[in-house]
C-alpha cells in the first residue's frame, strides 16, 4: 500500500492531487501548513512528500530539512510558483529529488512520481544486492554464507582496531592466513603485513629471520640485516604455525609481546617497535602446554582475543560457493575453458570430507580446470578419463608436462618462494625440491 502527503497551503492544489493521484497511491493525506504536516509524519508513514516551497508557517526547504534532522528520510518532490536558481539549488542541498513548476500538467507530476519512485526501488535493489554480496564476501576475500562463517567475520571486525595480539586456531587450509591479512586490513594501521610460517624455517635461523642480525654476528653474517619485526613496525606480523616454534624462542618472543623491543642478533642495542602480533596454528595449543612442548605463559600471551576458523566441511552450501569462486578466478588466471557444475556434482564436494579444507578445494578446482574433467573425479588422485590434455593453445601434452608447467607457473606466482608453491600445491616442500630436481631446475 502506496501513501503519499500533500503539503500546500491552496485547497484546490490539495483537491487536484487528491484527484490525480490514485492511480499511483492508494492513500494520499494533506496538509495545509509545515506544523500539521510535521504532526502526520510522526503518526504515519508516507512514501512520497508532495510540497509547495512557500508554506504559511516557514519555507518549503526549512521544513524538510527540519525533517531530515530528525532521521525521516522520505523522498521529496517541490512544487512552486516562484522558481530561481538559488531556491533550486536550496531544494537539490535537503535532498529533494524534483522540482516541479507551476502551473503544471498531471501528466508532468506522474511522471515525476514514477521518476522518484523508480529511483526509490533502485535504491532498495543495490541496498539489498550489496548486502547480499558482503555475506558472500565478507571481508578480506573470506567467502561464505553459513552461520560460523558470519560469526567469524563480525569478531574480525571487532577486534581488528584494537591492538591487542589475536590468536587464529583452525585446521590445516581453513584461511588462517586469510583471516589475519582482513584483522590487518579493518586495523587502521599503516604498516606492513608480514608473515612468516614458524615451521619452515630452520631452528638456527629463526631468530635472526624475526630480529635481524649486525654485521658479523654468525658464520655467514657478512652483513647486517632487519628482521621481520623490523619490516612490519608499524603494522602486522603473522605467525604462521606458531605451535613449530621452538621452546628457546618462544622465551625471546614472550620478552618481545612484553616490552615491545627487540634486539638484533649479536647487538646489545634495544629498538623499540609498534608491531600487532597474529599468530595461528592447526594444532590444539592447550594440550601442547600440558605436554610440556609450548609455553603456558606464551599461550596465554597470545590468547588475549581467539578466531576459531570452521573446517570446510560443516559449512554447507559455502563449499559450492567456493568452489564456483575458484572456477571463475582461475579458469581466467590459466586461460582454460570454464567448468559448470550441475546438481549432482554439487552433491558429491558437498559429500567430501575435504580433510584439506578450502586449500584443498582450491587444488581441485585448478587440476580439473587443467586436465578439463569434473573436480569430484579428481578427489581420491589422477582421473580416469583422458591420459592427455589439450591446453590454451591447443598443444597437446602428456599429464607429467602438464604437472611440470603448473608447478612452474605456481612457483612464478610465489616469486619463487618454495614453501610458499608448495603450500598452495598442497605438497611438501622436500616433495616440490624432488620434482625441481627431476627436471633440473632446483
Amino acid at each position: 500500500m502506496k501513501s503519499v502527503l500533500i503539503v500546500d497551503d491552496e485547497p484546490g492544489i490539495q483537491a487536484f492531487f487528491q484527484r490525480g493521484l490514485t492511480s499511483r497511491f492508494d492513500v494520499i493525506e494533506t496538509a495545509g501548513d509545515a506544523a500539521t504536516a510535521t504532526a502526520m509524519l510522526e503518526r504515519c508513514h508516507f512514501d512520497l512528500i508532495l510540497s509547495d516551497i512557500r508554506l504559511p508557517d516557514c519555507t518549503g526547504v526549512e521544513w524538510v530539512s527540519s525533517v531530515r534532522d530528525k532521521g525521516n528520510l522520505t523522498p521529496v518532490i517541490f512544487i512552486t510558483a516562484y522558481a530561481s536558481l538559488e531556491t533550486a539549488i536550496e531544494a537539490l542541498r535537503v535532498g529533494a529529488l524534483d522540482f516541479i513548476l507551476k502551473p503544471f500538467r498531471l501528466e508532468q507530476v506522474l511522471a515525476a512520481i514514477d521518476r522518484c519512485m523508480e529511483n526509490q526501488q533502485l535504491k532498495r535493489e543495490n541496498f539489498v544486492l550489496r548486502r547480499e554480496l558482503e555475506q558472500q564476501l565478507q571481508i578480506g576475500g573470506i567467502i561464505g554464507e553459513c552461520e560460523a562463517v558470519h560469526s567469524v567475520c563480525q569478531i574480525i571486525r571487532q577486534v581488528a582496531p584494537m591492538p591487542s595480539t589475536v590468536l587464529v586456531e583452525g585446521e590445516s587450509g581453513t584461511g588462517k592466513e586469510l583471516a589475519a591479512r582482513a584483522i590487518h586490513e579493518l586495523s587502521g594501521r599503516g604498516g606492513n603485513f608480514v608473515s612468516l610460517n614458524c615451521g619452515a624455517v630452520s631452528p638456527e635461523l629463526l631468530e635472526s629471520e624475526l630480529f635481524g642480525h649486525v654485521k658479523g654476528s654468525f658464520t655467514g653474517a657478512h652483513q647486517a640485516r632487519e628482521g621481520l619485526f623490523a619490516y612490519a613496525n608499524g603494522g602486522t606480523l603473522f605467525l604462521d604455525e606458531i605451535g613449530e616454534m621452538p621452546l628457546a624462542m618462544q622465551v625471546h618472543l614472550l620478552r618481545v609481546l612484553e616490552e615491545q623491543r627487540i634486539r638484533p642478533v649479536g647487538s646489545n642495542r634495544e629498538t623499540p617497535i609498534d608491531v600487532r602480533i597474529v599468530a595461528a596454528t592447526n594444532r590444539e595449543l592447550l594440550q601442547e602446554v600440558k605436554q610440556s612442548r609450548f609455553r603456558q605463559d606464551l599461550f596465554y600471551r597470545l590468547n588475549v582475543l581467539s578466531i576459531r576458523l570452521p573446517p570446510l566441511r560443516e559449512r554447507g552450501r559455502d563449499t559450492e560457493l567456493l568452489a564456483q569462486h575458484f572456477i571463475n578466478r582461475l579458469a581466467t588466471e590459466l586461460g582454460v575453458a570454464s567448468l559448470a557444475l550441475d546438481k549432482s556434482e554439487i552433491l558429491r564436494l558437498q559429500g567430501y570430507p575435504w580433510p584439506g579444507n578450502v586449500r584443498e578445494l582450491k587444488n581441485v578446482i585448478e587440476r580439473a580446470l587443467l586436465l578439463g574433467v569434473m573436480p569430484s573425479q579428481c578427489l581420491t588422485g589422477t582421473p580416469q578419463k583422458r591420459s592427455s590434455v589439450v591446453v590454451a593453445d591447443d598443444e597437446t601434452l602428456l599429464l607429467e608436462e602438464v604437472e611440470k608447467r603448473h608447478i612452474l607457473r605456481v612457483l612464478e606466482r610465489e616469486d619463487g618462494n618454495k614453501s610458499a608453491a608448495a603450500r598452495v600445491l598442497g605438497v611438501s616442500r622436500k616433495t616440490l625440491e624432488r620434482k625441481l630436481q627431476a627436471w633440473a631446475l632446483a
